[in-house]
């Protein structure tokens, strides 16, 4: 996984449920074959409960194992997946993110959720930011290493970078980070982002669910509402594929409120119809 620059976190969940899938049958994988493999995802479906997704990955944990470690005579085909159902991410609004950050505990986790809201970041790319990555002069954030181990742009707003000079002069992070732990030769983990939000969320009180990757989604929803083109929005997201940045235009609350219904036509041609009738 190394030699193929897997992701750290991606390594970590492999070679968990690898370990799982060996306790679950008190035996090294190298003994056991395919059809262990389906009883382990019966298993994590059935009596676990594990979500499809979840189920995914432990497969694909299986695969690499066995396909590419153990070099087993298999193929990809041999490792079954569940079907993944396709459901629309829950998209706040506006409002809703702005009473969410009234409530947000401490200046650091307020200025990091506002980054991953005004710039579109995944949590784990907001919490590695280093300093020299916010470039005002070009108002522009460089993101190293996103998902894929890909870099990209995303836009700076005035609003974000005023937002961000005032919790630098204020907490005048040492080192490289921009948001620094309590050791500044690390940055703060996605964890603490994460329970800040559900902190915030459970405080404002709010009917829909708000993670740091919901404001993400808020991001893409805003920009669409605007007018901004999806293909920007996917530059901004660093989506490798246009039909995961349209699926945004499912959720847009204003682009499906503003959609003229067919029956609007109708009824107007209707009443029209009834008015010239009525005259003649």
């Amino acid at each position: 996984m190394q030699v193929r620059n897997f992701a750290p976190t991606t390594q970590r969940s492999y070679v968990h449920y690898v370990a799982d899938f060996a306790q679950y049958f008190h035996r090294s994988p190298e003994q056991l074959d395919l059809e262990a493999v389906r009883q382990y995802q019966l298993h994590l479906l059935e009596e676990c409960k594990f979500s499809a997704a979840s189920v995914n990955t432990c497969t694909s944990a299986m695969q690499f194992l066995y396909l590419t470690t153990l070099e087993m005579p298999w193929s990809k085909e041999d490792f079954a997946r569940p079907r993944v159902e396709h459901k629309l991410p829950v998209v706040p609004s506006p409002d809703d993110v702005h009473r969410l950050f009234q409530h947000i505990p401490g200046i650091k986790n307020r200025a990091a959720l506002m980054t991953c809201f005004g710039a579109g970041l995944r949590v784990s790319e907001a919490v590695s930011l280093k300093i020299p990555h916010v470039e005002s002069s070009r108002m522009l954030i460089r993101v190293e290493h996103g998902k894929g181990g890909k870099d990209r742009y995303t836009t700076l707003s005035p609003g974000l970078l005023e937002v961000l000079r005032t919790y630098y002069r204020i907490v005048r992070p040492a080192g490289e980070w921009l948001f620094p732990s309590c050791r500044p030769d690390h940055h703060i983990s996605s964890g603490v982002l994460q329970r800040a939000c559900s902190e915030a969320w459970q405080l404002a009180g709010l009917p829909k669910r708000i993670t740091p990757h919901s404001l993400r989604h808020a991001f893409a929803s805003c920009l669409l509402d605007n007018g901004v083109d999806t293909r920007v929005i996917q530059v901004l997201l660093g989506h490798s594929r246009i039909d995961t940045t349209a699926r945004y235009t499912a959720v847009s609350p204003t682009k499906i409120a503003t959609t003229a219904s067919p029956l609007d036509q109708l009824l107007a041609d209707l009443k029209k119809s009834t008015r010239q009738r009525r005259q003649a």
